[in-house]
């Protein structure tokens, strides 16, 4: 079952324990991804009532012991307030009822999806007789390495068991208690199923150099990495891992506002998109008004802004509207605030708003307010980004609201997957051939 020599001489039944210092770290990491292995090969075949099994205790377990992570959560809370983390930050960490009872719907909504592994995608016969089919596949172990957002732990986790993978979640350590609470209610729920334990493992340390660790691959026990988390985690993983990576770069996101849009859906979708929460991936950093609504529009939608708190960091015709505008800078443009801060700019017309985008733009999730469908047709047709959208908020860029129950990441890149990664998206392929003793002349 294992693939490696190496795995042969270290102890794979002793408990795993959190390591402080170095020197036993790589041996930590090498038994606990070669456990991961095992399990992904018992999960691969497992059967999809024996995990929604698992996911259905899991969904309770989290309902359950919703206090005990609330509570883990509270200490993280106050341990990154008192050491000056931003609002944004503190927002992006904190757990609530609310967002609890979210995190177990989610669960709920991929325990209901089909089970991806092992459909027929494609099947086709050749003029010999042979029959070749297309099928649903694992992709194996999959690393996941995010900060901050300790719901991280449950989606990555729920999504991977669907899909027939094993997991290695290497949360930040300021959410160190909350995901341990969290991989609590994931262990559970694959105990009361009978599914190995190590299917969902939680790197048990803070130490960075865990994250080094995984991203060698591990003698090949990590088959992809999902980084969760800002642009230098992102380039980081990039520059550094040795395995496939499903990049998740930063969401410097844009809404359009056309000249032939509703004022009052355009404000609602703004207002929406920036303000609903600054700190998330989908939250737009960057508007960009037609010039000609700006006698209509323009005004109306920076005031809005302003008014609810928002800074709003814009063009000289931006700064004209009102004196509480900031002017903006170069950098601006390129920003991914995770913040009540937008950038604003002018623009003369469709073609150029689409330029911004592919100039400024990171290809996460892009906008267009307008009632003209032939402009909203050429948006959606232009502009390259994995999700683009027409009169709808930005913060729609989201697995769960796309009917995944959740995400492990959004995929900015251009290969395997792109966009919301679900569990469909976490299978690979193997074509499985059938003949009648057809050889080769």
């Amino acid at each position: 079952m294992l693939k490696h020599a190496l795995y042969r001489d270290l102890d794979m039944t002793a408990p795993l324990k959190a390591i402080d210092g170095n020197a036993d770290l790589t041996e930590l990491m090498t038994v606990l991804a070669a456990r991961a292995r095992g399990a992904a090969r018992v999960l691969s075949l497992a059967p999809a009532e024996q995990k929604n099994k698992a996911l259905e205790a899991i969904e309770r377990a989290i309902r359950t012991n919703s206090a005990a992570i609330l509570a883990a959560n509270a200490e993280d809370v106050a341990e990154v307030r008192a050491n000056g983390a931003t609002s944004a930050f503190v927002d992006r960490l904190t757990l609530t009822p609310s967002r609890i009872d979210a995190m177990a719907d989610g669960v709920a909504t991929v325990r209901a999806i089909p089970d991806p592994v092992g459909v027929v995608t494609e099947r086709w016969q050749r003029p010999n007789g042979m029959t070749i089919e297309r099928v649903r596949v694992p992709l194996g172990v999959v690393a996941v390495i995010f900060e901050s957002r300790p719901n991280v732990a449950a989606d990555a986790g729920v999504l991977c068991l669907k899909s027939g993978n094993a997991v290695i979640l290497r949360g930040g350590s300021d959410s160190f208690r909350s995901c341990r609470a969290i991989h609590d209610c994931l262990v559970q729920g694959l105990r009361e199923a009978g599914l190995p334990e190590a299917a969902i493992t939680l790197v048990p340390t803070r130490d960075r150099a865990a994250v080094g660790l995984l991203l060698t691959g591990l003698n090949g026990a990590i088959d992809v990495i999902v980084p969760r988390g800002g642009k230098s985690l992102v380039g980081r993983v990039e520059a550094e891992a040795r395995v496939p990576v499903f990049a998740h770069l930063e969401g410097v996101n844009h809404v359009y506002v056309d000249h032939a849009a509703n004022l009052d859906m355009a404000k609602s979708i703004v207002l929406n998109a920036k303000m609903r929460r600054p700190g998330v991936c989908g939250a737009a950093e960057t508007l960009l008004v037609d010039r000609k609504g700006v006698s209509t529009s323009l005004k109306p939608l920076v005031e809005m802004l302003l008014d609810a708190g928002c800074e709003v960091r814009g063009d000289s015709t931006v700064q004209q509207t009102d004196a509480r505008v900031k002017p903006a800078s170069d950098e601006d443009w390129d920003t991914e605030y995770e913040d009540a801060i937008i950038a604003a700019r002018v623009v003369d017309g469709l073609d150029e708003a689409i330029a911004h985008i592919h100039t400024h733009g990171s290809h996460h999730t892009d906008a267009i307010v307008t009632d003209d469908q032939a402009a909203a047709n050429k948006f959606l047709n232009e502009v390259d980004s994995a999700i683009v959208l027409h009169n709808a908020s930005t913060q729609f860029a989201d697995g769960g609201e796309f009917g995944f129950g959740a995400e492990i990441g959004i995929a900015t890149g251009r290969f395997h997957a792109r966009g919301p990664v679900g569990a469909e998206q976490l299978t690979s392929f193997k074509y499985r051939v059938h003949g009648t003793g057809q050889t080769r002349p």
